[in-house]
Formats: structure tokens, sequence, C-alpha cells
């Protein structure tokens, strides 16, 4: 047995903000050191404001993002135009692509083809094909293995566009899964598979708010928890997974949380 995740609870927005910076920075220049390139998966929701903040505001000279030398790709996708307000790509676009200051570099960002929007299984291959083309170009690898994943804990307990109890979740071979019928609009999705997302060297999920806490409970204290997509990510990564909340979404929580800063 390996040991269990990492869950930081922090009194307010700005102590969680900058405890994730320091952690992606740790990531990033760990990944730079092993291969020059810092390669990221993004969830949507909520992240990619509570991201920006972490990396964007002005910090204490703690270290620098390199954004020059990210790749950005999506841990799930809706099957929409990428200017359409249920995109991913948009959101993490307009919350903080758009906001990086000049001095700190573009980062390379890997969006859906929209070539496919008709054609969802078409799609995740096509997505698959762009990591294969970037993980696995020299060699084949049975899973690629990102830097970080950054995700967020639906109320139901779901990460990226894996549902609980959904036949997804027992798939072991492709990188990524269509979704045709999506419990939460729209129904038509891509998503990374299981395996995937555990796969990562870190992966980090940001949990806010007391509308949180009902789930947070099921997932950290009891076995059926366990068994939704965020606990098996949980269970299957181990300490290479970190969460990222506030004291109202664990409120009543037993599992043990560090408060405060890394």
């Amino acid at each position: 047995m390996g040991k269990p995740p990492n869950l930081y609870a922090f009194q307010s927005a700005d102590e969680l903000a900058a405890s994730l910076r320091a952690y992606v920075l740790d990531a990033q220049n760990n990944a730079l050191e092993r291969h020059q390139v810092f390669r990221v998966a993004l969830s949507g929701g909520s992240l990619p404001k509570v991201l920006a903040k972490a990396l964007l505001e002005e910090s204490n000279g703690e270290g620098k993002v390199q954004f020059d030398k990210w790749e950005i790709f999506f841990a799930d996708e809706r099957a929409v135009p990428l200017d359409h307000e249920d995109s991913n790509y948009k959101l993490v676009k307009e919350e903080m692509l758009d906001k990086i200051p000049a001095e700190l570099g573009k980062p390379t960002v890997h969006p859906i083809d929209i070539k496919y929007l008709d054609d969802i299984q078409e799609m995740a291959d096509q997505y698959e094909k762009t990591l294969v083309s970037v993980f696995a170009a020299r060699d084949s690898v049975r899973l690629p293995t990102f830097d970080l994943l950054l995700l967020g804990c639906g109320p139901d307990g779901h990460t990226c566009s894996l549902f609980p109890g959904s036949p997804l979740l027992r798939e072991t071979d492709p990188w990524v899964l269509p979704i045709s019928d999506s419990p939460k609009p729209p129904p038509k999705r891509i998503t990374l598979s299981l395996p995937v997302v555990c796969h990562g060297t870190k992966i980090g999920f940001v949990a806010t708010g007391g509308g949180k806490k009902g789930i947070m409970k099921q997932i950290f204290d009891t076995d059926e928890g366990r068994q939704l997509p965020c606990g098996l990510v949980n269970e299957n990564a181990q300490e290479r997974v970190s969460w990222f909340v506030d004291s109202p979404a664990i409120e009543g929580v037993s599992f043990p949380a560090r408060r405060g800063s890394l």
C-alpha cells in the first residue's frame, strides 16, 4: 500500500491560490529538469479561474511561470465549437490564456479538432493521435505521462467527463474516450480515460465551497465514495494526488487534512 492522497485545506482563496502556485511551479520545474517541457492537462468548471489567480497575480518571487515551456491539453472537452460557451478551451482561453503577460511567454495549446464535432468517436481518436504524437513519438508507451493534471470534482464525484457508474470507468486501453450521453449537458464530449488520469506524475484537484462538503465526505470517508471517479483516482494514484480545498468544502470530513500552506 502506498501513502494516501494529500488533502490541503485553506481558510481563504488567497491562501489556496498561493499554495496551488507553489505546487504547479514545483511540478513545472521538475518537468523542465527531466525533459525541457511541461505537459499539463486541464479541466474546466471553476478551475481555470482559480488557476489564473494562482499563476497570474503578483507573487513574492518564489519562482517564475515559464509558459513558453508549457504544453496544455484538455482532460475533457465538449463537442462544441471553440468559441461556444460550453467549450472548456474557451473557458481556459478567456480566464487564463488571454491574460498571460508577454514576458511569461505563450504556451502551446492542443484543442480538439472541430472538424469532427458530428463524430465524437473520430474526435476522440484524433485527440488520442495528438497525444501519441507528443508522448509516444519515439517509442511505444502504454499510457501517456502528464507532468500534471489539474482537475475538478463535481457534486456527484465525477471528474473530467468520467461520471459515476459509467462503463467508461472500466476502459483500460483507449487514452481518449467519446461520450454521447453525458448526464450533464452538453451530452457529447470526449475525456481522458481513468488509466491516463491516474498515470500522471502529479494530479491536483481543486474543490471549494460548502456545496462540496457532502461529496467530499463521501469520497474521503466512505467505501462507496472510493468507487466514485474522484475516489478511484485517489485509490489508484494515492500520494501522487493532492487536493486543494477551502474549509467549507471539508466541513465534517474525518480524513486528516493539512491546514495552511504546503
